[in-house]
């Protein structure tokens, strides 16, 4: 086992790029990982990693040696972990990325039954708007949409990623209302910039025709968060344009009403993905067959479908 540990810290340090990296994601300490590598160097009578105050990198023998290691090593573990959950509850820490929102509202509500289904797992849950990369930083599963799917890793739809325009009844009942997409000009906007870049991004609405049309509101208010958004739309500040995940309860509670109802935005879907791996982590299947089959019950491909 001592040798499994240090090809397995070997491996996600060259990944990594330096021992610290790997040690975050491994749950040691960086002078543990460098131990480890250390005394498999020594078992192997090679050098592997050339060690420098600023990074790793590998030798020859080293580059030799990922190649031949690196894909043997997670269908070890993942045999390993297989086993293990043959004989007994799936346990360990489950690390999950997911937007803020979206995993309070969806994903958190259910802890409860996962837990009581699979007590030894631990969650060990991130709430960030923003796509991760699975191997490099250590997460067993993420969830998101809107972006391009990342190598090396598989996906199971959860619903459309779709967005709609929204505004407060009163709002409406005030002015008229929109009738094509251009009279948006008309319309204040509460614009949302995009997390990643903090620009406004430029969406193109699209109708069940295929026709497609640009929006274009008149800049009354720019925030960074869709719930704020939508709480200033309740108040009838203006128009804004959020995800069908924001939109729901609004709309179910009759708070905010669709402007443009025929008129919608595909950003793709949302989806769960993971690494992928022939032999995947029980825990980390467990938990992607609960989440898909909870959207599937509580039918969230329909509801957040703006068709």
């Amino acid at each position: 086992m001592d040798t499994l540990n240090g090809i397995e810290c070997f491996v996600r340090s060259a990944e990594a790029g330096s021992f610290a990296a790997a040690a975050r994601r491994l749950g040691l300490t960086p002078a543990a990982v460098g131990k480890n590598v250390a005394r498999l160097e020594a078992a192997l009578g090679v050098r592997l990693l050339q060690r420098s105050t600023r990074k790793l990198a590998l030798t020859e023998a080293g580059e030799h040696f990922l190649q031949e290691a690196a894909g043997g090593l997670d269908t070890l573990r993942g045999a390993m972990a297989k086993l293990a959950g043959a004989g007994g509850q799936p346990a360990g820490t489950l690390k999950v990325s997911m937007a803020l929102a979206f995993g309070r509202d969806y994903i958190v509500p259910l802890l409860g039954d996962f837990l009581a289904r699979y007590p030894a797992i631990r969650p060990d849950w991130h709430f960030e708007n923003r796509p991760v990369d699975l191997i490099g930083e250590g997460f067993d599963a993420a969830i998101g949409g809107g972006f391009e799917l990342p190598p090396g890793a598989v996906a199971r739809e959860l619903a459309p990623a779709h967005r709609v325009l929204l505004a407060a009844p009163a709002y409406l009942a005030a002015q008229p209302s929109p009738a094509t997409p251009a009279d948006l000009a008309r319309h204040d906007g509460i614009l949302i910039r995009a997390p990643q870049s903090g620009r406004i991004p430029a969406w193109t609405l699209r109708d069940r025709g295929g026709h497609q049309a640009a929006i274009e509101l008149k800049v009354r208010m720019t925030m960074d968060d869709p719930e704020a958004a939508c709480h200033a739309a309740r108040q009838g500040l203006g128009v804004t344009l959020v995800s069908t995940v924001h939109a729901l309860p609004h709309l179910e509670a009759g708070t905010l009403q669709r402007v443009l109802p025929d008129w919608y935005v595909d950003a793709g879907a949302i989806a769960i993905y993971f690494p992928a791996q022939r032999l995947l982590a029980r825990k980390t299947r467990l938990f992607v067959d609960f989440v898909v089959e909870h959207f599937r019950r509580q039918d969230y491909a329909r509801r957040l479908s703006a068709l």
